[in-house]
């Protein structure tokens, strides 16, 4: 009689690899089409057309908005952390000048019990009892350092007393950065953008959204092309145009400021859903069975 195959074999203690493949097991791939990639036109933080464009050094396109709020909570988020860090400090201070003292004190009473603790100190002559409750010649005398030990002592066993891990806050950095990268960013290092747009009459009545072109050859720019921005003046072009005339030349071909190599910044392309273009665009699904309960924990989505 043939055996079972494992798609039908279900009542196993241990999950096959069909069983595991079917609950999505493991790391999935996809691949992001079209619609799954930022147009190149669009803000980097909000998504939207761009208002007012500023770009970084790095080619990161913002709306001036959106990257001025993210800078100052940036900011806001820089002195929270300076103020809980030095308070830190100040409670370290605190603890470690509260510590010399005990040590002080406890070193002042071994020192009292070492000469004075072989005498009996007795309130009354009739009563041969101390406050702690030893009598006669072993009587011993509790320390300053010991009565603050029983007192703050921890205990495992009652919630009120367990011992916490106290949580230590390190020195921020007081540099802001771009959201899109981990480059440190200035507010004074953002420029703003120029992209010329296409108003022909054929575009005007079959595009509903605005075409932008490149202003030397009249390039309808998208997506799959390569974006050269002036740092000088903010005018757009496409990268060939940029490579044949601005770094030759040096002076811009629209408004006819000069240039240097330098201020030829590359923008970052919002990307497509062709192998061609060559950016990684895989989207990967992490997921992990729990232990005995069939569910899985789902990691997110990361695009590589």
């Amino acid at each position: 009689m043939p055996q079972r195959h494992s798609k039908n074999n279900n009542d196993l203690a241990f999950f096959t690899y069909d069983e595991k493949k079917k609950l999505g097991y493991g790391t999935q791939k996809e691949r992001l089409g079209k619609d799954s990639i930022k147009p190149f036109d669009a803000c980097s933080l909000c998504l939207k057309p761009l208002i007012q464009p500023l770009a970084c050094q790095k080619g990161h396109v913002f709306c001036k908005e959106c990257i001025f709020e993210c800078l100052l909570s940036q900011k806001k988020d820089i002195q929270r952390k300076l103020a809980a860090h030095g308070a830190q400090q100040k409670q370290e201070k605190e603890e470690e000048e509260e510590r010399l003292m005990l040590q002080k004190a406890r070193e002042l009473d071994a020192f009292d019990q070492q000469n004075h603790g072989a005498v009996p100190q007795y309130s009354d002559k009739n009563y041969n009892k101390d406050k702690n409750g030893f009598q006669g010649a072993n009587s011993v005398k509790a320390t300053s350092y010991e009565e603050e030990a029983l007192r703050t002592m921890k205990a495992f066993w009652l919630p009120s007393a367990t011992p916490g891990a106290p949580v230590k806050v390190d020195a921020p950095s007081t540099d802001t950065v771009c959201p899109e990268g981990s480059e440190k960013l200035k507010m004074k290092t953002l420029f703003p953008i120029h992209f010329t747009e296409d108003t022909s009459e054929q575009k005007k009545s079959s595009s509903i959204d605005r075409t932008y072109i490149c202003p030397s050859c009249k390039v309808t720019l998208t997506n799959t092309t390569s974006l050269v921005a002036l740092s000088s003046c903010g005018h757009i072009f496409c990268k060939k145009c940029a490579d044949k005339f601005m770094a030759v030349d040096k002076v811009c071909l629209v408004c006819n400021k000069p240039c240097k190599e330098r201020n030829l910044v590359n923008l970052d392309k919002g990307g497509t859903g062709f192998s061609a273009h060559g950016d990684k665009l895989q989207a990967k699904d992490f997921k992990h069975l729990g232990s005995g309960s069939g569910l899985g924990l789902v990691r997110p989505a990361q695009k590589t």
